[in-house]
């Protein structure tokens, strides 16, 4: 790898973890001094390494500027309050030792600690994933706009506000006691899941930034995974259901960004080495009699890497879909169940069904009445076709309707 490459690469997996420790070390207050010491960090490496050439370890000569940077920042800050302000307090502590940890251990500990920090509940969805993005993942503003498809002032007031919230709740980047765990891993899964999604079912453009979401979804859930407090049965249910849809994500769409529909899938497509480590986490998610909503959605996420339609497949997709609705309803799931009905009992029953849940304002509502429809009444499933067109939010989507459209 070449230096141009590698600046962007070490940038990508090492930022976070800067920014992590020294948070960690400095605590909320502080947090945007951590993102300032960490672009320093690289803006230094870019200013010297053209003309002095690649130091022989680079991850290590990071660290050590990191470091450097940090103490400097603290002992500045100590002599400001010993001999200018002595009335304000500081968090770190004051002694002539100043320690930056940047031992792997640590790193780990620290990400996995800001991982529970950031999804505080006291801070909403969008600014836990925000946060989530620009501190654990090193994702730059421009980024996560484009991920959130809308612009970078917006991004900027709710990572502010995100950040303004957990200071004045005075949250600790800590790990949680034991009798907190379960109650707090709830909402880190479900952040995690978000990001997931955010890449997975994005109607961003760019495929690189979409699976790149999705990876580092996957990544943060390991922390979990590698942490024997954390390593539950929900939470290996959670990566096993984000490597089966991973393993489709090359035959999901087509060089216009058009969705191919499952039925339409290139099989050869899919990544076995992903089908097999979710079947690996779905076999450990086994454990124990705690049975979460991931468990039923990893289960349907792996019947669907067998491409067979045989009857036993779709009865055991609808099983879990009747399940998993019990457990948490959504209006997306009893959607989606919908095509395993039709597919199990036929389309006349599905349509009944899906008719009753009224999802005016859902394209795929619409679409999904306009496939059920399409062999039984042309008419019908042009009207249903018309409206999910109308309502598509993507030039793609609009193309990819417009041919069924046409099919009429």
């Amino acid at each position: 790898m070449d230096q141009q490459e590698l600046i962007p690469h070490l940038f990508r997996e090492e930022f976070r973890k800067i920014i992590a420790v020294i948070s960690k070390r400095l605590g909320f207050d502080h947090i945007d001094v951590a993102e300032d010491i960490a672009s320093e960090t690289f803006l230094s490496a870019l200013e010297i390494w053209p003309y002095k050439g690649l130091p022989e370890n680079p991850v290590a000569w990071l660290y050590t500027v990191a470091k450097n940077k940090a103490k400097n920042k603290i002992a500045r800050d100590l002599l400001f309050l010993q001999k200018i302000a002595p009335q304000i307090k500081y968090t770190a502590p004051q002694n002539e030792e100043i320690e930056i940890d940047l031992s792997y251990k640590n790193i780990t500990d620290s990400q996995l600690q800001m991982l529970f920090a950031l999804c505080h509940p006291s801070i909403p969805p969008e600014g836990q994933i925000g946060l989530s993005l620009r501190i654990l993942c090193g994702f730059g503003i421009d980024e996560i706009a484009n991920a959130f498809l809308t612009n970078k002032e917006t991004i900027n007031k709710r990572l502010s506000r995100a950040k303004e919230k957990l200071r004045t709740e005075k949250v600790q980047i800590e790990f949680p006691i034991a009798s907190e765990i379960n109650s707090r891993l709830n909402n880190v899964l479900t952040t995690l899941y978000l990001l997931f999604s955010e890449g997975y079912y994005s109607e961003i453009k760019d495929c690189t930034l979409r699976e790149g979401l999705c990876m580092e979804a996957i990544r943060l859930t390991h922390l979990l995974i590698e942490n024997d407090q954390t390593n539950l049965p929900e939470v290996n249910a959670l990566l096993s259901l984000m490597y089966f849809h991973s393993s489709r994500f090359p035959a999901r769409k087509n060089d216009h960004g058009e969705i191919i529909l499952y039925q339409d899938q290139d099989e050869s497509l899919w990544d076995r080495e992903l089908i097999s480590k979710g079947a690996y986490y779905l076999h450990r998610s086994s454990r124990g009699n705690n049975v979460s909503k991931y468990h039923f959605e990893a289960g349907i996420a792996y019947w669907h890497t067998i491409k067979n339609d045989t009857k036993e497949k779709w009865e055991n997709i609808l099983q879990l879909y009747n399940h998993l609705l019990k457990i948490e309803y959504s209006s997306i799931t009893a959607l989606n169940r919908i095509y395993a009905l039709a597919r199990t009992i036929g389309k006349e029953e599905a349509i009944v069904e899906a008719e009753q849940l009224k999802l005016e304002d859902n394209h795929f509502y619409f679409a999904l009445l306009g496939e059920l429809y399409f062999d039984i009444d042309k008419r019908k499933a042009k009207e249903n076709f018309l409206k999910a067109h109308l309502l598509a939010r993507t030039q793609p989507d609009k193309k990819s309707i417009q041919k069924k459209i046409d099919m009429c």
